[in-house]
């Protein structure tokens, strides 16, 4: 693989707003590229002899062999993400890491200063603030500090405390009088033992926790197993109350902690518009308003290239044309091969397009390679982190890939993303008697054509978070007695 292919695989991995965080670097680096529609773009249209060549990302099929497609075709083991040096044609910056621009922050080499990457507060840096307010310094301020890091991420305090007393040096009942003012600290719930003591803090704290409030904390094991009927007779009270208890549990925050343990928010932009064609079937074409537009401006190269009188001056804009030229070639590469893939993905899926994710086929990566005639690596990072926008919604392109469960009577082979959904269908048209086994799901998808086991039944159903049999029974039931 050549340094240039390298960088042109990378390229295709990158959605459209990373490419162009990643193209404007490269424009700042390279006095031969711009931006299609920019002021240049107008100062050199009218001159004779010097207009830009134009070439945007979008170029027609036509333009494109299937040689320069085939050009990304190397699989990923093939890739040397660990290689910084320089690349022949290609700026050094660009070569080293062409992601280096995404999100980055500091100060440039010309003295300006780039945005600050900003990062909310972290769970740590929220309970030091706290604590360097509530505490006064000296001895209790130090053993708080010691003790927020000695938290888990969901902002629990699991360390033995007569192993930590025993650490620091304390008295158990000194270390228990810090733990207790750390427990007042926000978000409540922090520093709690374990999941009940965290729940028992929060209800405290908004004056809910009364007798039957913490005989119910003690018995989770029977709220896990929807064991209503118990939980009515050891808590002592009845169906309505216990529901109200419940809706006040699940109105609590089991693990305060990762509230702060975030990524910042990012927008999903659709790479692929899919719409409907009037003319029948679905019209496929790239998203124009994010996909980078870049000109080879041919007029600046001639005019440096008459003034240069050094050699090295002519060598270098020669290396700035071919990187200008290589980078436009690999973004009409990128384009055509993301929307060739986009286009079988769309023509396979088209039952899903017209009828819901029941129709949806199920479909593997080489499927796709194979109608291209390229590598299924290429189709890997071509679908990866992609999106399309449709009349049914924005789905990554990854989602419409799936394994397929054999059909009986030797039809045709269902998406196991069609299965579930069904499967989740029958489920949620239950009632309190008429509750589906997993053994009797499996014999309605047999009589519907499914060819299916009992304990891939179990393993999707486990996967969606829906519970057994025998749990959705007593939560049906109970609702029905409680709303009666």
């Amino acid at each position: 693989m050549t340094p240039q292919l390298m960088q042109a695989i990378k390229l295709l991995q990158l959605t459209n707003l990373e490419l162009s965080a990643v193209i404007d670097r490269e424009i700042e680096e390279n006095p031969l590229l711009e931006r299609a529609g920019s002021d240049a773009d107008d100062t050199w249209e009218n001159e004779p002899d010097t207009s830009p060549e134009t070439a945007p990302a979008e170029a027609d099929l036509s333009r494109i062999g299937e040689q320069a497609v085939a050009d990304l075709d190397a699989p990923a083991s093939a890739l040397d993400p660990d290689r910084t040096g320089p690349v022949d044609g290609v700026s050094e910056a660009f070569a080293s890491d062409p992601w280096r621009s995404v999100g980055a922050g500091g100060s440039r080499p010309d003295g300006d200063m780039e945005p600050i990457d900003w990062r909310p507060p972290t769970l740590r840096d929220h309970l030091l603030e706290q604590i360097g307010l509530s505490i006064p310094e000296g001895r209790e301020r130090l053993v708080a500090e010691f003790l927020v890091d000695c938290l888990d991420p969901t902002g629990y305090l699991r360390d033995d405390p007569a192993e930590l007393a025993r650490r620091l040096g304390l008295e158990p009942a000194e270390l228990e009088a810090v733990i207790e003012q750390c427990r007042r600290l926000d978000p409540i719930g922090v520093f709690a033992r374990d999941l009940a003591d965290c729940l028992a803090l929060q209800l405290a704290d908004s004056d809910r926790l009364d007798d039957a409030m913490r005989t119910l904390l003690e018995n989770l094991h029977l709220v896990g197993r929807r064991d209503f009927a118990a939980l009515e007779r050891t808590c002592g009270v009845s169906g309505d109350r216990l529901a109200r208890m419940l809706a006040d549990l699940k109105g609590l925050d089991p693990r305060p902690g990762l509230q702060f343990d975030v990524e910042p928010v990012r927008a999903i932009v659709p790479d692929v518009l899919v719409t409907p064609d009037p003319e029948g079937g679905f019209r496929v074409e790239l998203n124009s308003d994010t996909l980078p537009k870049v000109l080879v401006n041919r007029g600046i190269y001639q005019t440096a290239v008459r003034a240069a009188r050094a050699p090295d001056d002519k060598s270098y804009l020669s290396e700035r044309l071919q990187a200008a030229n290589w980078l436009v070639k690999s973004l009409d590469q990128r384009a055509t091969t993301i929307l060739k893939v986009a286009s079988v993905i769309v023509e396979q899926q088209r039952g899903f397009l017209e009828h819901g994710v029941s129709h949806l086929k199920p479909m593997t990566l080489k499927m796709v390679a194979d109608v291209i005639g390229i590598h299924e690596s290429t189709v890997s990072r071509v679908t990866a982190n992609k999106y399309l926008a449709c009349p049914r919604g924005l789905f990554e392109l990854k989602s419409f890939f799936s394994a397929a469960i054999a059909a009986s009577g030797g039809a045709e082979a269902h998406s196991a993303a069609a299965v579930r959904h069904r499967i989740r269908r029958m489920i949620d048209a239950e009632c309190a008697d008429t509750v589906l086994s997993d053994d009797a799901i499996v014999r309605q998808l047999k009589d519907d054509g499914v060819d299916i086991a009992r304990r891939t039944v179990a393993k999707y159903r486990e996967a969606m978070h829906i519970p057994s049999s025998v749990q959705r029974r007593r939560e049906k039931q109970h609702a029905q007695r409680t709303s009666s």
